[in-house]
């Protein structure tokens, strides 16, 4: 990374981190790179934390697809997003001396509601029933009516989104490398009025999704962007499709997205 050397440091204000920041801003000066207080000045945004938080810094900092990313874990874990423990300065600054690092490209999602407002997800895009009750909407796969949807939500998932909540419904573990979404049902129904396929489904890159909410009184599902609520009345119309945005996460030569699977749940 020898034409990166702005560092944006992103965390929550907390006294108790201020120390272990001082060390990582010493070995950030010591090898030469320099540390920036605005993101937009910045070509390496680090978030510290977990994965929460490194999906906010990627959601704060405006999805850049002009920068790399790196994820610094405060617990003894590490997850999908953090390659490096806090506690561990010399593996980060051994890596960085020994050029053991790749850049791993991350594929995100793009949803628009009602035609005007855009959102874009590293993790997934949910829709749910706000009240105590199923809601209807009729699924299309670019210009073809799918099927027609009765239950709590649904989940449509990036390939790095397929391991948390996607996974939680038991939608299926997507390779990274495939630029494709996942469309995983929550808790449908299957009637004589109402038939899903009843498992998820995988899209190509080249798909478009739309979702027609019914309008039976529900209009106002609860969605969530990755971990952050979104609050739109009267939705009618949400059209999903992977988008053109490419998140570039700085990873470890022998720490694969596999590698981090078997870790996390083997």
């Amino acid at each position: 990374m020898p034409d990166r050397r702005n560092l944006y440091f992103f965390h929550k204000r907390d006294e108790e981190l201020q120390e272990k920041l001082d060390h990582l801003y010493d070995l950030a000066r010591k090898y030469d790179f320099t540390v920036v207080k605005d993101y937009r000045n910045a070509n390496i945004i680090v978030s510290i934390g977990g994965d929460g938080t490194f999906l906010q810094s990627v959601r704060k900092t405006g999805f850049r697809d002009d920068c790399l990313y790196a994820g610094i874990s405060t617990t003894e874990h590490l997850s999908m997003y953090c390659d490096f423990y806090i506690n561990d300065i010399s593996k980060m600054a051994e890596a960085m001396a020994n050029k053991q690092i790749e850049v791993r490209r991350y594929p995100t999602i793009e949803v628009t509601v009602d035609g005007e407002s855009n959102f874009f997800c590293l993790n997934e895009f949910s829709i749910r029933s706000s009240i105590i009750r199923t809601f209807a909407m009729d699924v299309y796969i670019d210009d073809l009516h799918f099927e027609t949807f009765r239950g709590d939500g649904m989940i449509v998932a990036t390939p790095t989104g397929s391991t948390a909540y996607n996974k939680s419904v038991n939608g299926s573990v997507v390779d990274p490398l495939l630029p494709c979404m996942q469309v995983s049902e929550i808790a449908s129904m299957n009637n004589n009025s109402y038939r899903t396929l009843g498992s998820s489904f995988i899209l190509s890159g080249d798909r478009k999704l739309t979702l027609m909410v019914v309008p039976d009184g529900n209009e106002h599902p609860t969605m969530a962007m990755d971990n952050e609520a979104l609050s739109i009345k009267h939705v009618r119309k949400i059209e999903v499709k992977l988008s053109d945005k490419i998140i570039k996460t700085v990873k470890l030569k022998d720490n694969s997205f596999w590698e981090k699977v078997k870790r996390t749940f083997l």
